[in-house]
């Protein structure tokens, strides 16, 4: 990679070198983060449907897997953030989580043979399986010797049957009772482990990674700077950027040519990133060094230091991470009691240390990080249950092209893009005539919409008939509702939650802003749960009974949302009276 500054002129600004008129580190940032985003998003638009059809993973374990890993994501994200406040110092959290990024990214490109379906036919096995990837992939029976036919399965009531084409050919009677054969499942235990170890690495990465390099972006403008909100939006635009192209490429290349391909090509961003990085580093002038460098020298146990331990722990992360992957329902039983403690603690201090207005405000600040909860559990089955929905029983064909499932993903990005100007352009022309919602209105709307964006989803299954697969239009839909929402949640959410905790706890009430969007994210995986449906070596065995499935969730998870958004809307005046002006 060629120096930047060798090929783009470098002004200063009393002092300070800049690039376009911000500090230049923010040029440095904006790419890693972008690449970053690029692998997590690229992996994460696989994932669901890699479980599913490569591992042969139920739907209801896989979403409960996802759940867990969304979760522990940003639980750990504290963690990381607090090694880096106390001891590490941003750069180097940045760099060691963005190694175990790397390490985990390509990890998931150790894929295997994958599991196996087998299902023995008289006295001989054979295997239930498909001929590609994602839901254009047609199920095929595989005999020992190569030769193959296509299949379909049929469903009346409590009768299952395995319909195979070429039974002539491959000497099998053109009816199987499912019922009463003998299936099986194998497994390759090496390449599960690695998937597990894969994910532990990725969520103990972005634990390290994710906070510390938006601290970084803060660190670069002094107080006061005018420049520091364009600087964020700059910065948000690199992690849209990158999802939009993850979402795109990643997905295509992993449906189309291979699994690897696509989980490798979210590995080579991350390394893009890493390098990136590591070579520019010195662009951000010391402002992301440990607060005390001497300290990371001092001796815990033995030759083990301060920084070493860092480390360490970053090392039992994984090891925890790992655990719950491969036990996520174990993780739900420790979630809910840390997410009530936490609950405790926060109107504990609301009520014993706080008084007048303070109080009211810290009452107000513990409102919004709970009320993130109904939104981002409904937003988050884009990776899930909406991406397995998308696959399976929808219409996909966009001029002549198939489009895989994942890609689509990248529509939420798109619209934050074409739709983000807009919407903070109305907020100040409506702030102008005194007409612009208080926050809390917003955070109530933004649920509504997110209820209304299912509604709206299911409106296009029951027109598409009992079996028919439902036009592509109400996913460009959901994913335009739901982006319209999280622009009136995400943006304002975090900077309500900072102006309104008093300074000496607003780190601790930020780790619960993001202790319960881990939560949100582990209800999300229990919703997409109640959506699953029976499958046969990765392939729907019943398209009708998945879309009544379909149907009756989100209709209910979108009246839920609605009747949470009109009790939140009800008792905005009192939410917004405890703000105290700061809106």
């Amino acid at each position: 990679m060629n120096d930047i500054t060798q090929t783009m002129p470098v002004p200063k600004r009393g002092g300070e070198r800049t690039l376009l008129g911000h500090p230049r580190g923010l040029l440095i940032l904006f790419l890693t983060e972008m690449w970053e985003r690029f692998s997590f998003y690229g992996m994460r638009g696989l994932l669901i449907i890699y479980l599913t059809q490569h591992f042969l993973f139920s739907d209801d374990r896989s979403a409960v897997i996802y759940g867990a890993y969304g979760a522990l994501v940003y639980v750990m994200t504290i963690i990381g953030g607090t090694l880096a406040d106390r001891y590490l110092g941003s750069r180097k959290a940045v760099t060691f989580g963005a190694c175990l990024l790397v390490l985990g990214h390509f990890g998931m490109a150790f894929e295997g043979s994958g599991s196996k379906e087998l299902i023995t036919i008289g006295s001989v096995e054979y295997q239930l399986t498909l001929n590609g990837r994602g839901g254009d992939a047609q199920p095929i029976i595989v005999a020992a010797d190569g030769t193959s036919s296509l299949i379909t399965y049929s469903t009346d009531g409590d009768s299952k049957r395995l319909l195979i084409a070429d039974s002539v050919t491959m000497g099998l009677p053109a009816e199987v009772d499912l019922n009463s054969a003998s299936r099986r499942i194998v497994t390759e235990e090496l390449y599960t482990n690695i998937l597990y170890l894969s994910l532990a690495l990725i969520i103990a990465g972005v634990g390290f990674l994710k906070a510390n390099i938006s601290t970084i972006v803060g660190s670069l403008y002094g107080e006061g700077d005018p420049r520091r909100d364009s600087g964020f939006t700059i910065f948000y635009m690199g992690i849209n950027l990158g999802s939009f192209l993850a979402s795109i490429f990643c997905g295509y290349l992993g449906i189309v040519y291979g699994w690897k391909y696509g989980f490798g090509l979210a590995g080579i961003g991350m390394m893009l990133g890493l390098i990136v990085f590591l070579r520019y580093n010195s662009w951000l002038e010391g402002k992301a060094e440990p607060p005390n460098p001497e300290r990371l020298k001092d001796k815990v146990l033995g030759f083990i230091n301060v920084e070493i331990a860092c480390y360490l722990t970053g090392v039992l992360i994984i090891a925890v991470a790992m655990f719950f992957v491969m036990n996520p329902d174990g993780f739900g039983s420790v979630l809910g009691p840390l997410g009530l403690l936490m609950l405790s603690w926060l109107l504990f201090y609301a009520f014993t240390k706080c008084e007048g207005s303070e109080r009211d405000r810290m009452l107000a600040a513990i409102y919004f990080v709970l009320a993130q909860i109904p939104f981002w559990a409904l937003f988050e089955q884009a990776g899930s249950s909406l991406n397995l929905f998308t696959d399976r029983l929808v219409e996909r064909s966009l001029f002549g092209w198939s489009v895989p499932a994942p890609v689509f993903q990248s529509l939420n990005a798109g619209f934050i893009f074409l739709f983000a100007p807009l919407i903070a352009w109305l907020w100040i022309a409506l702030a102008k005539r005194k007409l612009n919602p208080s926050t809390p209105v917003k955070f109530a709307f933004g649920v509504l919409l997110a209820g209304l964006g299912f509604l709206a989803l299911v409106a296009g299954m029951q027109g598409s008939g009992t079996d028919g697969l439902t036009p592509v239009i109400f996913v460009f839909l959901i994913y335009w509702i739901h982006t319209m929402g999280e622009l009136l949640v995400s943006p304002v959410g975090l900077s309500a939650v900072t102006k309104l905790a008093p300074a000496r706890v607003v780190g601790m009430t930020m780790g619960a802003w993001f202790l319960y969007s881990g939560l949100s994210n582990f209800l999300a995986g229990v919703i997409a749960r109640s959506t699953g449906a029976e499958t046969i070596g990765g392939q729907l065995t019943n398209v009708a009974a998945a879309k009544a499935g379909y149907i009756e969730v989100y209709t209910n998870v979108g009246y839920v949302a609605i009747g949470i958004s009109v009790v939140m809307l009800l008792i905005s005046p009192f939410i917004k009276k405890l703000m105290h002006g700061a809106d």
